[in-house]
């Protein structure tokens, strides 16, 4: 199979819908689990599930199957910073690990993501842009980060807001099973059961959506602008089934991860 050069770990498919719904599928197995892997072009997509040690697990089986010149982190984040909308793309210089202090220093980019080991609160979300100085926060952008530098692998993120800096996401941890599956159905029927949660599941929703549409459509560009290691050829369908966009030149980018403490 010729080699892909441009590895893309989202959590949840929805995330990433828009811009997969026309991309070949074929399934890969790692550590026991099995991914379906999304190919279009030179660029493969994989959804990892939810947290921490599902993106690692998900970067480690991608690179293992594809050996990509670049690993690329993407999907939702909550803000911390009050001045993001919902549907505003980030793209950040740092990446931070709540759970270790590892800061990752992607080499382009603006600002600071961090990632949290639960859903983040709205006192979580100001604890996190106090301790860190981030705009944004996530679950599994600091697992993708060290699973391809321990591989030798680039590194970038693209992240997009899906709930704002004063919005509380409703309880979900236990609805996502040990390997990072979320169980909607399972949660579907709670929310059904809990009236007082209708309101903002239902905002949660249309978020998401936005979100999503909005995280595509960057992520199309974000592809057809970088330069990675000297490959060519990335192909991809705009969101929507609009024209095609075509990379003709990848060059290369640094990746530093070094230790801080808060």
């Amino acid at each position: 199979m010729p080699e892909k050069k441009i590895a893309i770990i989202a959590a949840m498919e929805r995330e990433v819908r828009p811009l997969i719904r026309s991309w070949k599928v074929r399934a890969i197995e790692h550590g026991g689990r099995r991914y379906r892997l999304f190919e279009n072009g030179e660029a493969v997509l994989v959804c990892s599930g939810i947290g921490a040690e599902a993106a690692r697990r998900a970067t480690e089986a991608v690179i293992r199957a594809v050996s990509p010149v670049r690993v690329i982190s993407v999907g939702f984040a909550g803000a911390l910073d009050g001045s993001l909308e919902v549907g505003h793309v980030l793209e950040p210089r740092t990446v931070i690990n709540a759970a270790d202090g590892v800061r990752t220093e992607v080499g382009s980019g603006e600002g600071i993501l961090v990632s949290s080991a639960t859903v983040a609160d709205k006192e979580q979300k100001i604890r996190f842009g106090k301790a860190y100085g981030a705009s944004a926060v996530d679950m599994e952008a600091a697992a993708v980060a060290q699973g391809a530098q321990v591989r030798g692998v680039e590194f970038g993120v693209l992240k997009a807001i899906s709930d704002a800096a004063d919005f509380s996401l409703p309880a979900m941890e236990r609805f996502v099973a040990d390997d990072g599956r979320f169980h909607s159905v399972r949660f579907a029927c709670h929310v059904a059961l809990c009236p007082w949660l209708w309101g903002t599941t239902i905002a949660l929703m249309r978020n998401s959506s936005k979100a999503s549409k909005a995280l595509c459509g960057a992520l199309v560009s974000y592809l057809g602008r970088e330069k990675l290691g000297g490959a060519t050829g990335v192909s991809l369908v705009q969101p929507g089934g609009g024209a095609r966009l075509s990379t003709s030149k990848l060059g290369s980018t640094g990746v530093t991860v070094t230790r801080s403490r808060h």
